[in-house]
């Protein structure tokens, strides 16, 4: 397994495995059986619901020997209901407590909505503390990473963004590059959108080295020196994503990827205003 060095020094596996609606029956499972076949970098969220199964997964695969705790990089993230100083260390401690583990190797910001100034200090005081290894964003456009790295003395360690062959961020992973902060992929493969799995330039890059559309997009993302999650509930698919290791897409193939670029989300717009007026809904909400 390739693994990515972080700003602060700690090192990551570049590829992981999502838990994002995986059934709650079926996450224990899948983390026990992504383990098993190779992965090291197990991705969840509170808002997922499923951080219990998830650290029964673990556990059951240290307990089994196939693992230690040190040879796991497991993620977790902070909502915007929790996006406050006070509630932020309230639920590092939930998080922790739920999935049965003293510390967790990245904590992420999941959305930039909320007091998010107030919850990053909670999570570098645990990062000094050693209950969260490293600390980062997701879904922060690049201007609003640049402010944040600038109005913090401790910078992202990641910002988990999608990206994918339809949305592939090329200027964007620029500026993160500039600021050292690692660009992490969600929805590497746009959940199939716009017949991903089939599209014709993909399979026939695929064809030339006997590896399927999804190796060459998780390929194409390693190359690119991205960390990346995939998911999927079948062993035998954990290991075909797995399997990329043993061939390096040229640079007519890179290029050719790069012409499949809509530049648009697969999904939707984070900073829409149906969306940001959707998430403050659901926080109002809350709150009252």
């Amino acid at each position: 397994m390739q693994t990515i060095t972080l700003n602060n020094g700690v090192t990551m596996p570049q590829l992981g495995f999502g838990v994002y609606q995986i059934p709650l029956e079926e996450t224990a499972e899948a983390v026990y059986q992504a383990i098993k076949a190779g992965y090291r970098l197990i991705d969840t969220a509170s808002i997922y619901g499923n951080e219990t199964e998830t650290g029964e997964g673990i556990k059951r695969a240290i307990t089994e020997g196939l693992v230690t705790r040190e040879e796991l990089f497991v993620t977790s993230k902070l909502f915007i209901l929790q996006a406050s100083e006070d509630k932020a260390k309230e639920t590092i401690e939930l998080s922790l407590e739920t999935m049965g583990l003293t510390y967790l190797d990245l904590y992420l910001i999941h959305q930039p909505y909320g007091d998010i100034y107030g919850a990053w200090r909670s999570m570098v005081a645990a990062q000094k503390t050693g209950k969260l290894r490293a600390i980062g964003v997701s879904n922060f456009k690049s201007a609003k990473m640049i402010e944040f790295v600038g109005l913090n003395e401790v910078k992202p360690q990641i910002n988990q963004i999608e990206v994918n062959p339809w949305n592939q961020r090329v200027e964007d992973q620029e500026w993160h590059d500039k600021y050292d902060v690692q660009v992490e992929a969600w929805a590497p493969f746009a959940e199939g959108r716009h017949d991903l799995f089939t599209n014709p330039t993909l399979a026939e890059i695929g064809k030339q080295y006997g590896k399927t559309v999804g190796q060459v997009v998780l390929r194409w993302l390693m190359q690119r020196g991205i960390v990346a999650l995939a998911k999927t509930v079948r062993p035998e698919r954990m290991a075909e994503n797995i399997a990329i290791f043993d061939f390096e897409l040229s640079q007519e193939d890179i290029e050719k990827i790069a012409a499949l670029d809509k530049k648009e989300s697969a999904f939707f717009d984070h900073d829409a205003p149906q969306q940001v007026e959707w998430f403050m809904e659901r926080m109002l909400d809350t709150e009252n």
